[in-house]
């Protein structure tokens, strides 16, 4: 019994490894330290405290989004509207508050303006059957027209009565001196990677990632479930954009613009595959977290900014070939 006990500890011990070890979101883990070891060294500025700050602060808003792309991407299907999104939800924020409206009315029209534009997105995929790329590449531009519309094109950065209140929660840090966008985005995290993990509808987004047409044989409400996962990552592009409202202190039209690929990125470096049935809350804030060391070192090694794409680009395709690497290894 000893013996049998011993080996089965062992045995689970050595497959507890072998996962760690397997797992992108591990390496890419790896690669965001070594990094930061590098630059620490390589540079008089990466570790400086207001530097820290600031990449802490500033991958936020592409992690939060990312959480909620992740939830897609695990379905097997993808959101490039995000970006858009941010833009329409943070202009209709800043359009209630300025015309002298409070702030909990511009957060509950702009939270309201996301769910419907998630909930549009998810009946006409899930419902009416239109490839999830040809809607959210329609939706990308009906939302930055829309915020146009909205502010006439202009800039939008006086708030209201509630002006202070909006900047304070954007661009704050209440505790401990960790900035407010950082702690959001812990709080998120943990709540998207709890429901992935521990609850029915966690399971259920697997399912239909893994064989969508075998979770509607066993019952799993995929259109439902589909739909409330557009409107979850059209929720954290109109949270994000909240917040990053109040981070800036102004609104503009080009906000967002491109965050899509950024967010989309983020995601796949973390662990996701866009094939479907992949995917971490944790490697979401990972994969973005490595985008933003990247952008963050391009400037201090005095690199073009130019290359920033470049460097994006490279780290996804080198993910997806890591995750080719992976699958094939599993089949023979």
């Amino acid at each position: 019994m000893a013996i049998t006990l011993d080996r089965a500890i062992g045995q689970r011990q050595q497959s507890w490894v072998t996962s760690v070890l397997s797992s992108q979101t591990f390496w890419v883990l790896i690669a965001v330290i070594l990094a930061c070891l590098f630059l620490s060294v390589a540079t008089d500025t990466f570790a400086t405290p207001k530097n820290l700050y600031n990449i802490t602060r500033n991958f936020t808003f592409v992690a939060i989004i990312a959480l909620g792309m992740t939830l897609v991407i695990i379905t097997g299907g993808i959101d490039l509207s995000v970006g858009s999104v941010l833009c329409l939800c943070s202009m209709v924020l800043a359009v209630v508050m300025h015309a002298g409206y409070s702030i909990e009315v511009g957060i509950a029209a702009s939270v309201g303006t996301a769910l419907v534009i998630g909930g549009f997105n998810g009946v006409m995929i899930a419902y009416l059957g239109f490839p999830p790329f040809v809607i959210t590449l329609g939706m990308l531009s009906i939302a930055r027209s829309l915020a146009m519309v909205a502010s006439n094109n202009t800039v939008v950065f006086q708030f209201g009565p509630d002006h202070d209140t909006l900047l304070a929660i954007g661009g704050g840090a209440w505790f401990f001196g960790i900035a407010n966008p950082v702690l959001y985005m812990i709080v998120l995290a943990l709540l998207t990677g709890f429901v992935l993990r521990w609850t029915k509808f966690g399971r259920y987004v697997f399912a239909i990632g893994g064989n969508e047409h075998a979770a509607t044989l066993t019952g799993v409400p995929v259109r439902r479930i589909k739909v409330t996962v557009y409107m979850i990552s059209a929720l954290s592009a109109g949270v994000a954009g909240i917040i990053q409202t109040g981070w800036l202190g102004a609104v503009t039209t080009n906000i967002g613009a491109g965050m899509e690929l950024q967010v989309i990125a983020a995601a796949v470096i973390g662990g996701a595959n866009l094939a479907g049935g992949v995917g971490t809350a944790s490697g979401a804030l990972i994969g973005a977290a490595l985008i933003e060391v990247i952008r963050n070192s391009l400037g201090l090694l005095g690199i073009n900014a130019f290359w920033q794409g470049t460097f994006i680009g490279g780290a996804t395709v080198l993910a997806v070939l890591f995750d080719r690497i992976r699958s094939f290894r599993q089949s023979e």
